[in-house]
């Protein structure tokens, strides 16, 4: 068993890693920090359970009331804080990478495919879970190990987003923070910020397909 000491070391070692690679955008990130991942649990002898993964006996309630929260999260992000951001940056959200999506089902149907298992899963498990979980290595699980967590996590989220533009980063930092408090509202639970992930990107995929890119309500 590895010493709480060398335990703490581990973790600044590994934020610094999955820091880096997520900054500097090297070659596919998330699956490069998931490989990082499976290491450090191999080392630490540990399973997934300790990034979030617990079973739930109330799956489908959760998923009904996350869908609810996640329909309301992108209400306000099209009916507030996107206009707002648009003016106050002058410039919109970048999705010219989605320019083929429009009335393309096939792409629709990859997208989907890639927003459920790349995105919502592999995303996840890296920011939400494994990210936050070495966090609280560092931190602890007190109230000061949650905000530095949420808020590290949810800044390297936006910055691997940075495809987007300067709004695009600001919206996904904001998307981080409320997929992170929809997980702790589930007492850690992961599968709650996967749902929710997977449920805001597919709303934002199946509109794109039927009415092209919208950047706000107003």
């Amino acid at each position: 068993m590895i010493r709480k000491l060398d335990s703490r070391v581990l973790a600044h070692l590994e934020l610094l890693v999955a820091a880096l690679i997520i900054v500097l955008d090297l070659f596919l990130p998330t699956l490069l920090v998931l490989a990082l991942l499976a290491i450090s649990l191999i080392i630490r002898k540990q399973g997934l359970s300790t990034v979030g993964f617990y079973r739930s006996q109330a799956m489908s309630r959760m998923a009904l009331m996350v869908l609810l929260l996640v329909v309301i999260w992108t209400l306000f992000q099209l009916g507030i804080a996107m206009p707002v951001l648009n003016r106050l940056m002058g410039t919109r959200q970048d999705l010219s990478a989605y320019v083929d999506l429009r009335g393309n089902l096939p792409s629709l149907l990859l997208y989907l495919a890639l927003t459920w298992s790349l995105a919502a899963f592999g995303e996840e498990i890296v920011y939400r879970g494994y990210l936050q979980r070495r966090v609280f290595d560092v931190l602890g699980t007190g109230r000061l190990g949650t905000v530095v967590a949420i808020g590290m996590t949810s800044l390297l989220f936006g910055l691997a987003h940075s495809e987007q533009g300067g709004i695009g980063i600001v919206v996904t930092i904001l998307d981080a923070i409320f997929f992170s408090l929809l997980k702790l509202y589930y007492k850690g639970n992961l599968w709650a910020a996967i749902l929710a992930h997977g449920f805001s990107n597919t709303l934002g995929l199946v509109a794109f397909y039927f009415v092209g890119p919208i950047y706000s309500f107003w």
